[in-house]
């Protein structure tokens, strides 16, 4: 216990008149008042240290600081208040009576949670502080809270409880020892029972009721409909695609929706937003003729199209091939937005699935028509070198507008694959050759642009020329020689040798040269057949002619006649010792 002339400040101490005064009262008052009795006393005077009661008797009693619970309970205490206490003991030496706050609140507080406990009510407290398996609650006296009482569901932050002031249920109770344990659950769960009977009571198939959006999840948003939950499905917020609640919900906002069903043992509801409007769905094919031109908006973009609305809850898609004109498939992001407005066919609708198909392309002309009208065979464009195949190069040569440069086009020269002539993205100069607007085929050519090269060597050459010649393949037939840089001939079997070959790869060899003598033109076909075997009779002749020109006119024709001889016993001979 303190004393007062310890604990009060000198500026604050009783007077000396007092404390006689105090001292003379003390030897009545204190025969009249027992230890443990509960007293009620009125505020006279306040210390740093203790509140003064004035409780009736010539003697006042004394209340220190640290005998109030909570220390803002001592800062709000002013004089004039009444405070209940129970007398601890009289210090004659003082002359003022020791009082217990606490124990009187204790004792009140004990009176009020039996009668609470006995009436199965609700006691009102605050989360003071975490403990083991639970927390102190404060309700006039330290009650424990078991962490599994303290709510519906396991509570996966028990620091947030802390501080919060909430009602329960008393689980155990013993005055003795001053033992008290609580359960928020229990209350809980009966609040939850009443308002459950509340809500079901006036639930009605295919009525409407009011809520608020309590939580929102993929599938759908949660309505508070006054202390159940129901279920609106995100299948049910709109007669459009709806991809998340959010998109047509927050949480908080008050709203009205339809009873679709419920069951009350199960304490489920499913609700519908899009139930209060009609189903445009009905009327869609009336109102979208296939054919029609319509507009819309983007709402969404994807890999495989572009959702278009055309009103709400009424959306077509727009696949990525019907997307635009171009033949190379386009991802949407690089052709619209979202929020964009649109000009769309209608090119399919199917009410049952609901379904519309859209498109973009469809809705302007095709660009290879305008290309026709812009360009006429025979034009020279400029494009880029698009992609490379082994039959040909694409060529881009307007917005939209590919056309095909096939291998035989690209040069007079024999290539293997255009990889040898072109590169992808090289900007070039090409002919247009053709327009075909049913299979929507574009022809170019680039060796056109150097002329015909066939018409030049037809023209040029004859039938009996002899050209030195170069073998590019070989055939069990022949062999096919380069007359020139893109003009090719064949030689067959029978034109090869004056001696029959069989196996023309046993004895020619592809670069090898040799001169070959033209001895049939096909300007039609552009094919050119040629000899080896004429070309070198035709050879042996000059240079036979050509020697007899160069010879004395002394040369008689008898030394004619057995030179000649001579020469061709040589290649008798020759032949022979070959074979042999």
């Amino acid at each position: 216990m303190i004393e007062t002339k310890k604990n009060l400040k000198n500026d604050e101490q009783l007077t000396a008149e007092d404390y006689e005064r105090l001292l003379n009262q003390y030897h009545v008052s204190s025969q009249e008042l027992k230890a443990g009795s509960l007293i009620r006393g009125r505020v006279v005077k306040k210390t740093s240290t203790h509140v003064l009661l004035d409780i009736g008797h010539k003697t006042e009693g004394a209340i220190s600081i640290e005998d109030f619970r909570h220390p803002e309970d001592f800062e709000t205490v002013k004089v004039g208040d009444e405070i209940e206490a129970i007398l601890e003991k009289s210090r004659p030496e003082d002359g003022y009576f020791i009082l217990s706050k606490r124990k009187a609140d204790i004792l009140r507080a004990l009176d009020h949670l039996e009668q609470v406990y006995n009436s199965d009510g609700w006691v009102t407290g605050t989360i003071k502080a975490r403990v083991k398996n639970g927390f102190t609650v404060d309700v006039g006296l330290d009650a424990f809270l078991p962490e599994a009482h303290a709510d519906l569901r396991p509570v996966k932050n028990p620091d947030s409880l802390l501080g919060q002031n909430l009602k329960f249920k008393i689980l155990k109770f013993s005055r003795r020892e001053e033992d008290v344990v609580l359960s928020r659950k229990l209350l809980l769960q009966d609040e939850r029972e009443k308002r459950k009977r509340r809500v079901f009571s006036r639930l009605v198939k295919g009525g409407t009721v009011k809520g608020k959006v309590k939580s929102l999840t993929n599938f759908g948003a949660f309505i508070d409909l006054g202390g159940v939950e129901g279920l609106l499905h995100v299948s049910d917020l709109s007669w459009g695609k709806v991809n998340h609640p959010s998109e047509v919900l927050q949480v908080g906002q008050e709203i009205e929706v339809m009873v679709l069903d419920f069951n009350e043992n199960e304490e489920k509801i499913s609700l519908g937003l899009k139930q209060l409007t009609p189903d445009p769905w009905l009327t869609v094919d009336q109102k979208y003729p296939v054919g029609t031109k319509v507009t819309g908006k983007v709402t969404s973009l994807t890999d495989f199209g572009a959702f278009v609305e055309l009103e709400k809850g009424v959306e077509g898609l727009i696949h990525v091939s019907d997307l635009t004109w171009s033949k190379k498939m386009v991802h949407p992001k690089k052709v619209l937005q979202v929020g964009q407005e649109v000009t769309v066919q209608v090119l399919e609708i199917n009410k049952e699935s609901r379904r519309i198909s859209l498109g973009l392309k469809q809705a302007t002309p095709h660009p290879l028509e305008l290309f026709a009208q812009k360009y006429n065979p025979g034009s020279r464009l400029k494009g880029r070198v698009t992609s490379l195949t082994d039959f040909g190069a694409f060529v881009q040569v307007d917005k939209d507008i590919e056309g095909l440069v096939h291998i035989s086009d690209i040069s007079w020269e024999k290539i293997k694959h255009p990889s040898e002539k072109l590169k992808v993205g090289a900007e070039i100069e090409v002919v247009l050759l053709k327009v075909d607007l049913e299979k929507q085929k574009v022809s170019l050519g680039i060796k056109q642009l150097q002329g015909d090269i066939w018409e030049d060597f037809f023209e040029r050459q004859k039938v009996g020329d002899i050209l030195k010649v170069k073998i590019v393949r070989i055939a069990d037939f022949g062999v096919f020689v380069e007359i020139m840089p893109g003009i090719e001939g064949v030689v067959f079997n029978s034109e090869l040798d004056e001696n029959r070959i069989e196996n023309p790869a046993e004895v020619f060899k592809i670069g090898e040269e040799r001169m070959a003598k033209i001895i049939k033109l096909n300007p039609e076909a552009r094919k050119i057949s040629l000899s080896f075997r004429q070309a070198q009779a035709d050879l042996q002749k000059k240079e036979f002619q050509k020697y007899l020109e160069g010879q004395s006119e002394r040369l008689t024709l008898g030394d004619l006649l057995r030179e000649q001889f001579k020469n061709l016993s040589g290649k008798a001979n020759s032949k022979k010792e070959g074979e042999s």
